[in-house]
């Protein structure tokens, strides 16, 4: 808890802080070499009406950046994830130039020149001679301590390093690094500026490598050691266990031999151990197959390779997390989402159980002596939120679901933490309630995770109980007296809406909207959406009908017309604000989801139902329809929540579920047949 207030002492969701300073209006790279171009290119995606400038000493890369650019921009307007307006405003008011006083009035300079100490001192003295006093100036280091870049600055408190991963225009995270002469102001604001611009950034400290790169540096490092062992393509299909390319086919994707010897170099400031595998300085391209390729390896020496990985991989998390680099979360979080990895090293120990991760941990001591061990207990590394953020406001704890990777998706396992916070705090008379929210600009939650359920196809019982089982935190909101509100802050999909119609009230962006998309993949609502609708707000049940039979969206106005919604704001700040407003509002005087029987009009089926211009199954249909028709008649809200979970497990068992979840997980339309 020390190392999440010391790297996060205003807020752990960084859409909840109030920024010192407004949006850009203009922003210098500089660097036109390999990631600069990628920088511009995301900033001007996010901020399409700011003034950006690409700077570098030598017009070659200059040329290359611009031919890049436009190369992007084509290519997401082919692919219509851009609009012809869109792309114009991307394009304009980019300059590539080697004249430094054409940045003299941004807002925000961003350096991502070579990794070499006095050529970014000589960079940062020439920035903060042109400058303004309020501008804020980072470094694109992956491994360089803040501290020894900017010892020469005039103003270091307006320094940090901002350090993004490649592709750098649409990976997610970047690490913004706490160091002791950066104001918490600057820190904040950057903070808050990449998630506002799409991006999830983590804070670590000032560190060697800092957090993300100690992990994948040394995972490629120690690669390299296990060559004398196994050949690359070995060891890579060993790997693919845990990640989804293997170390050397990154390495020949990013070219980063060279990186990784420097970066390893650096680290043996710490001990010898770290130091680069000597092979690394004399292949220029690894033979290794593209992941997923089959290669029979004998069961020893996958062994030996497995544990050594897993040795390293383990290390360096325990290390980050003893030294206070970064949290848990973020670690967990980050080896996803910048790494690669398939789950984050804490999910992994969890899976072996203790006594394997201490039998892989003293084989690793042995076969590589001074790499750093555990220092706490195995529990201890496991105690935190995999998907949550939880912070407090005026005695609100706000609850933020962290999964943008997947627009904040539900699983078994959020869900479980959302009712753990709910149930650690619903005691506490300091907590006056709570506010669900999601991660980032696009997504309250993009639904459930299809997860366990296409095993359950054809299986009525197992049906019925996974959405009991998928119900629990809806059933505890259900009886609880302190108020939980729903902040809204982009779309909100199925089983993520269905956690919000649960909430005792809903605020939204005006960008938000809702959907039911179940009957798309030949199914329905099965944990309450059939149902409370209808018993919240009677007066729009054909608005219902149309959402839970036909996947009918509905923006948040149309919401707020419904009486779904109490409040629409137009920011992210607003938003919050209006949640807190909800709670103090709803203090005693929760109303609870209506009992008895609820009067619906007919709900009329065509012969061939549509959503928008996609067919649906007309049996599903028929039975989503009748299964709203027979809870809206149940005597009580339990026995028509039921009603639901029976209707769920009715149409898990039909042709057109089996087709729709197949579809989906085939990414293409489904052909429902009747």
């Amino acid at each position: 808890m020390d190392q999440e207030k010391k790297l996060y002492p205003t807020s752990q969701n960084p859409l909840l802080i109030t920024p010192a300073y407004p949006l850009p209006k203009e922003i210098a790279v500089i660097g036109a070499g390999t990631i600069g171009p990628d920088i511009g290119y995301y900033l001007k995606s996010a901020l399409p009406g700011i003034k950006l400038y690409l700077v570098d000493v030598v017009e070659e890369p200059l040329k290359s950046a611009e031919k890049r650019l436009a190369g992007y921009i084509k290519k997401a307007v082919d692919k219509r994830k851009m609009k012809e307006e869109m792309a114009r405003a991307v394009s304009e008011n980019i300059f590539y130039t080697t004249d430094y006083n054409q940045i003299k009035d941004c807002n925000l300079v961003i350096e991502a020149a070579t990794e070499n100490i006095p050529l970014k001192q000589r960079i940062f003295e020439s920035v903060e001679n042109i400058v303004g006093e309020d501008t804020i100036i980072t470094s694109n280091t992956s491994s360089i301590p803040a501290d020894r870049i900017f010892n020469k600055m005039k103003k270091p408190e307006r320094t940090t390093i901002t350090h993004f991963f490649a592709p750098a225009w649409r990976s997610l995270p970047v690490e913004v690094i706490s160091w002791e002469k950066a104001s918490q102001e600057v820190i904040d604001y950057l903070f808050w500026f990449f998630a506002r611009t799409g991006k999830a950034p983590l804070i670590t400290d000032n560190a060697i490598c800092f957090m993300l790169d100690r992990i994948f540096d040394n995972w490629c490092n120690e690669a390299a050691y296990l060559l004398k062992d196994a050949t690359a393509g070995q060891i890579d299909r060993v790997a693919g266990e845990f990640v989804f390319a293997g170390p050397f086919f990154v390495l020949n994707m990013a070219n980063g031999n060279p990186i990784i010897i420097e970066t390893n170099t650096l680290q043996m400031e710490e001990g010898p151990h770290y130091k680069p595998a000597p092979i690394l300085g004399s292949v220029d391209r690894w033979l290794t197959p593209r992941p997923g390729t089959r290669m029979e390896i004998n069961d020893q020496l996958k062994e030996t390779i497995r544990d050594r990985m897993l040795g390293i991989f383990f290390s360096q998390s325990f290390d980050v997390i003893d030294r206070g680099i970064g949290t848990r979360e973020d670690l967990n979080f980050g080896c996803q989402i910048a790494l690669g990895f398939r789950k984050g090293p804490f999910d992994v120990m969890r899976d072996l159980g203790e006594a394997e991760v201490k039998r892989i941990m003293g084989k690793f001591e042995v076969d590589r002596p001074g790499f750093p061990q555990p220092k706490g207990s195995f529990a201890e590394y496991q105690d935190f939120k995999r998907f949550l953020l939880v912070d407090e406001i005026d005695g609100v704890k706000i609850i933020t679901i962290r999964r943008p990777q997947v627009m904040n998706a539900l699983t078994y396992e959020v869900t479980d933490e959302i009712l753990s916070v709910f149930k650690e705090y619903i005691d506490d008379p300091s907590v006056k309630g709570f506010i669900i929210t999601g991660y980032g600009n696009s997504a309250f939650s993009a639904g459930a995770d299809i997860g366990k359920f296409p095993g359950m196809l054809g299986d009525s019982e197992a049906s019925i109980q996974y959405s009991r089982e998928c119900a629990k935190v809806q059933l505890f909101m259900d009886q609880m007296d302190k108020p939980v509100v729903a902040a809204i802050n982009g779309m909100a999909l199925g089983g993520g809406f269905e956690v919000a119609l649960r909430c005792h009230s809903m605020v939204a962006l005006k960008k938000a909207f809702f959907q039911f998309p179940e009957i798309t993949l030949g199914i329905l609502p099965g944990i309450g959406g059939c149902v409370v609708p209808y018993r919240r707000w009677p007066q729009g049940a054909e608005l219902f009908h149309d959402m839970i039979c036909f996947a009918r969206p509905i923006k948040a106005m149309e919401a707020k017309e419904a009486g779904m919604v109490a409040k629409v704001v137009d920011n992210q700040a607003e938003l919050i604000n209006a949640a807190i407003e909800e709670v103090n509002n709803l203090q005693g005087k929760i109303t609870r989801i209506r009992n008895g029987k609820i009067h619906i009009p007919e709900i009329k089926l065509p012969d061939q139902p549509m959503a928008g211009k996609r067919p649906l199954s007309r049996e599903a249909v028929t039975i989503t329809a009748r299964t709203v028709k027979e809870a809206a008649a149940a005597e009580s809200f339990a026995e028509a929540v039921e009603l639901g979970y029976k209707g769920f497990g009715e149409i898990a068992c039909t042709d057109a579920a089996k087709e729709g979840i197949s579809a989906f997980l085939e990414k293409r339309k489904p052909e429902f047949k009747k």
